[in-house]
């Protein structure tokens, strides 16, 4: 509920409490955001100046405690004596904006510019602050486990405003932070880095036009002996695609300020008499219980009030994707051999991938086109969809509808349609052009045509890739992601039940704005399940597993060259949306079997797999719902004679008695090699026939366990069979080398 008293506003819940007041100067104080408090609490909570700070400027001379820059402030100005990064920047004049009034929506006011908003809220607080020719709006939108900020300026001179920065929201928080941010680039997304906030500011900038594989939009601000399960954590998000900008920075008082909004480079506009600019909401999030608890938080917020309610809790198909089967060489009986297999694998949905239509039998033609290749599918994408469905399967289909290839009808037709540094040769990305998504007749090409191909083909799902960042995007790069909004509003407002899977040459656009308008996301082109034990692990800070589209491939991986057990490739996927990609003809018997093996898992326990609570383990992951609990052990490098090892659950019954059983994998004769030579009495080859046929009819079974236990037992960590040690293949020990990993299914007796 939202408390509004004597000039001070009190938003609260059971889960946290966010407590300002107005200043006698019309100032917006910061009192607390933490634990639930009383409002009562406020004068105990607040910074108390004393006597003040030598070399302050006070707004009134009389008046010590009138330094605005040695206060915690839930708005700041420039000029006026606060010093700290102001979160709002014009044309070189000083703001100072003070309160006017107030009110408490119902509802929250939807956003006139077209950015997407957080549904659900509960309340939202409206304050309203002017200084002379201007005024702006500040909304509070609170959630069960989060809360959003927003801010909204009006021109209400008789001049243009010239605006050079304006964030989402600011804060100060008293005490001690480190911030965490997630960085890295293409197949090394969401890399974690975490650095001390003191009198230097530290900064989390995207300028490549989108939210960007290189940092994240969503960051943690957290108490230095924060841990997994204990201490003071803060998320921040932003609920955008575009260019952003985040920072800390610790003032002598030992104040944080923290603000995030639109990336200020190259960022201008020109507010006439009258106008409103709005900036992308935020999502403020708390929890003094560890990374673990602002997690669960978080996860909560993304699945109930940023996935589009038609897929809000709804599970998502086991898919095959053809990408890394094929490419771009393929015809229909291909596709069609690989849909059978892939159906008898247990797969539910098939996804075409790149390579459909126009001239694009590479990747430097055809981006623009919309005309189905005849030549590789000569009764269309109707007929093979057609296909594809009789034999039990849904079909999918891959987009890039925001780029263009100058060797495309399109570009030959519209070159003016492509972003273009005016006075600059074009530098292209993969061959490719970023379509001006300002122009309404861009924005109208793509929607008539992405939807008439939706349409004509009965297609349930949408891989909707975009695979470059444009260095042409300049000062337009905000109304361009506004454009893409439209687009995305204008196909699948339409048609909810399109399954939309946000892809950017991997993760590069993995932000609550994109999931908005599709639930799930690609997370990275890396598949390699090592690397993913980073890149999915990291995005579980601030995003549920629910987003994450994870697919097992072939190895060794075109990423990396690891070469990773099938098992451990599907055992990773299952903590996401599993998929498969990669060419099914080749997988012999035992492969087959555990492919079938792992879907038909998947399948009895997708809903706690996508939607369970989700929990970080010192040696792997956790998903909870109901009954159920599964839990994966992951293993990196092995040494020589491993020690025993321990699976330590969280959030069980301790009196309840569970059945903990192992997911039984098989281990390939083949994959021993020489080491045969050891124990076989005759000598074998290695690369021999005799092995090869061995592989295809035979398999070791992998160290299952199944015990009755007590939750009290499984949180104090049972132990677990060993790893190998180097003398031989036994039933009772997991015989695993590098990368090996096992799945732990744990439910209530």
């Amino acid at each position: 509920m939202i408390e509004c008293k004597n000039g001070l506003f009190h938003l609260k819940n059971r889960a946290f409490s966010y407590l300002f007041r107005v200043t006698r100067y019309g100032l917006l104080e910061q009192v607390h955001f933490g634990a639930p408090v009383d409002s009562a609490d406020a004068e105990a909570l607040a910074c108390q100046p004393g006597l003040g700070w030598g070399g302050s400027l006070l707004l009134n001379g009389l008046d010590t405690g009138s330094c605005s820059d040695a206060i915690p402030l839930a708005w700041s100005g420039s000029g006026r004596g606060d010093f700290r990064e102001s979160p709002l920047e014009l044309d070189g004049r000083p703001t100072e904006f003070c309160y006017v009034n107030h009110r408490v929506l119902k509802e929250q006011p939807a956003m006139a510019c077209g950015l997407p908003l957080a549904h659900g809220g509960s309340e939202t607080l409206e304050i309203t602050l002017a200084q002379p020719g201007a005024k702006l709006y500040l909304y509070f939108t609170l959630f069960e486990t989060a809360l959003t900020r927003r801010a909204v300026l009006e021109n209400e001179g008789q001049t243009p405003l010239e605006l050079r920065k304006f964030m989402s929201f600011c804060l100060d928080l008293p005490g001690d932070y480190a911030m965490t941010t997630f960085d890295g680039g293409w197949i090394a997304e969401m890399g974690r880095h975490t650095a001390p906030v003191a009198g230097s500011r530290v900064v989390s900038e995207s300028t490549t036009g989108f939210s960007s594989h290189r940092h994240n939009p969503g960051f943690l601000l957290h108490e230095s002996d924060a841990g997994e399960d204990h201490g003071r954590v803060y998320g921040f998000n932003l609920i955008y695609s575009g260019n952003h900008y985040a920072s800390a920075q610790r003032s002598l008082q030992g104040l944080t300020r923290v603000m995030q909004g639109i990336s200020p480079a190259n960022f201008r506009k020109t507010l006439a008499p009258g106008e409103k600019f709005e900036t992308p909401e935020a999502v403020l999030c708390h929890s003094d219980a560890g990374f673990g608890g602002l997690s669960a938080r978080m996860h909560r917020f993304v699945n109930d009030h940023i996935i589009p309610e038609y897929w809000r809790g709804r599970e998502r198909p086991v898919l095959y994707n053809s990408w890394e089967g094929c490419m771009f060489d393929f015809d229909q009986r291909k596709l069609l051999d690989l849909a059978k297999r892939a159906k008898e694998l247990g797969c539910e949905l098939f996804v075409l991938d790149d390579g459909w239509f126009g001239a694009r039998n590479n990747d430097k033609a055809g981006l623009g086109d919309y005309n189905v290749n005849l030549k590789k599918l000569p009764n269309g994408l109707e007929g093979l969809a057609e296909r594809i469905r009789k034999l039990g399967l849904e079909f999918g289909l891959w987009f890039e509808p925001e780029s263009v290839n100058e060797d495309s009808d399109l570009y030959r037709a519209h070159p003016d349609w492509a972003l273009h540094n005016e006075g600059f040769s074009d530098i292209p990305g993969r061959n490719q052009l970023l379509l001006d998504l300002t122009k309404p007749e861009v924005r109208d090409y793509i929607v008539e045509n992405v939807s008439r191909i939706l349409d004509s083909a009965g297609i349930s799902y949408v891989k909707w890739d975009m695979n470059r960042h444009s260095v042409a995007l300049g000062a337009r790069a905000h109304d361009h992601i506004l454009g893409l909004y439209d687009i995305l509003r204008r196909i699948f407002g339409p048609r909810p039940q399109i399954l939309l899977e946000s892809c950017s040459s991997g993760g590069n656009r993995f932000d609550l704005g994109m999931l908005c308008f599709g639930p799930q996301v690609w997370c990275s082109d890396n598949t390699d399940p090592i690397s993913r034990l980073d890149i999915q692990g990291n995005l579980s800070y601030l995003y549920p597993q629910s987003t994450f589209g994870a697919h097992v491939s072939a190895a060794p991986h075109a990423q990396t060259l690891r070469n990773t057990p099938l098992t451990t490739r599907g055992n990773v996927s299952f903590f996401g949306l599993l998929g498969y990609e990669l060419d099914l003809k080749h997988l012999v018997s035992v492969e087959i079997q555990e492919i079938k093996a792992q879907t038909e898992l998947y399948k009895k326990y997708r809903r706690v797999f996508q939607f369970g609570t989700f929990r970080r383990l010192k040696n792997g992951w956790q998903v909870s719902e109901g009954p159920v609990t599964i839990a994966g052990v992951f293993h990196k490098l092995v040494d020589a004679a491993p020690a025993y090892e321990q699976l330590r659950l969280k959030g069980l019954d301790r009196s309840k008695r569970y059945l903990l059983r192992t997911r039984a994998q098989k281990i390939r004769v083949g994959q021993f090699a020489g080491l045969l030579k050891h124990v076989a009495p005759v000598d074998l080859n290695p690369n021999g026939a005799v092995l090869r046929t061995a592989d295809k009819i035979y398999a070791l079974e992998d160290g299952v366990e199944g015990y009755h236990v007590t939750g009290g037992a499984l949180m104090s960590g049972i132990t677990l069979l060993p790893l190998f040690r180097g003398t031989g293949y036994d039933a009772n020990q997991r015989t695993q080398g590098d990368f090996g990993s096992n799945v732990y299914v744990v439910e209530e007796e």
